[in-house]
């Protein structure tokens, strides 16, 4: 059988202790008003459960309660990882969980009419969850994030500008591409050209950030929009394309663009054109 656990007026009293669960009844004040176990997965992990009864202090209840059983989790039964998964829409038990010690590791996502799920974890090796290191890992693991892509217009000695054929959709598109995690957007233009294109290339400035609302299947995101200068036209005789992405590439005059380039290409090619562009920009959802 498990320990008593207790914080204040909230106590944990054991119900089950066995090799596949560990379960206790939640009692406030000596009122029942829950229940909540791990159910052992291996001798390392457990998967977290609990069901409690509509809390009047809105969180704190299943908050207090599931630091109770992750730390004792960790601390007492050795445990080495703690999970739970929790409805995308219920909010409240997601921010009780966070608050608790638990960060936000994903989204599972439910087949047919089964809903989305959060899956929340708390790793023995995180620091403690009311250290300043634990609480901004807590925070960064749950806030939303951005995708940002950066593209460069790089033009020739006529003022043609290169647009890419892709493999992966019928119109034409600037080089660039996704940026990664911890790279600067500047960076990862380089990078990306240097794989794409097989040449480097120098960042001169920006033109603009353009952000693109979502569109076709695709998250919206911001994208960085460089300056790659002017360079003969036969850099693309030496070019060496990656072909998983890579068809082709083109000179484009202004007709050229209007025929082959995508919705946002063409915006955004077509607003420079009249001149400077302002440091932001949000770009007009597609037809």
């Amino acid at each position: 059988m498990s320990t008593r656990l207790e914080d204040a007026d909230l106590v944990l009293v054991p119900t089950t202790g066995s090799a596949e669960f560990t379960g206790f009844a939640v009692e406030l004040a000596g009122q029942r008003i829950g229940t909540i176990a791990l159910h052992h997965l291996d001798e390392k992990r457990a998967a977290l459960r609990w069901n409690f009864a509509d809390d009047p202090d809105g969180h704190r209840i299943p908050m207090r309660s599931i630091k109770l059983v992750v730390d004792h989790a960790i601390n007492v039964l050795g445990l080495q990882r703690v999970e739970a998964t929790i409805d995308r829409s219920d909010t409240d038990t997601i921010r009780a969980a966070s608050i608790s010690g638990m960060r936000r590791e994903g989204v599972i996502r439910g087949n047919l009419d089964e809903t989305d799920r959060v899956l929340v974890a708390r790793l023995a090796a995180d620091p403690e969850p009311r250290s300043r290191e634990g609480f901004i890992a807590i925070l960064n693991a749950g806030l939303p994030t951005k995708r940002v892509i950066s593209q460069g217009i790089l033009t020739d000695e006529r003022g043609r500008v290169l647009l890419c054929e892709l493999t992966y959709k019928h119109e034409w598109d600037l080089p660039g591409g996704v940026i990664e995690l911890d790279e600067s957007p500047s960076i990862g233009l380089v990078r990306e050209v240097r794989e794409e294109l097989g040449i480097d290339v120098e960042v001169l400035g920006l033109h603009t950030v353009n952000w693109l609302p979502a569109w076709r299947g695709w998250d919206d995101a911001c994208v960085f929009v460089f300056n790659l200068g002017i360079v003969d036209s036969t850099i693309v005789e030496g070019m060496t394309l990656q072909p998983t992405e890579i068809r082709d590439v083109h000179w484009c005059e202004p007709a050229d663009v209007t025929a082959n380039a995508t919705s946002a290409a063409q915006e955004l090619l077509g607003a420079l054109a009249k001149g400077p562009l302002p440091p932001y920009r949000e770009a007009p959802l597609s037809p």
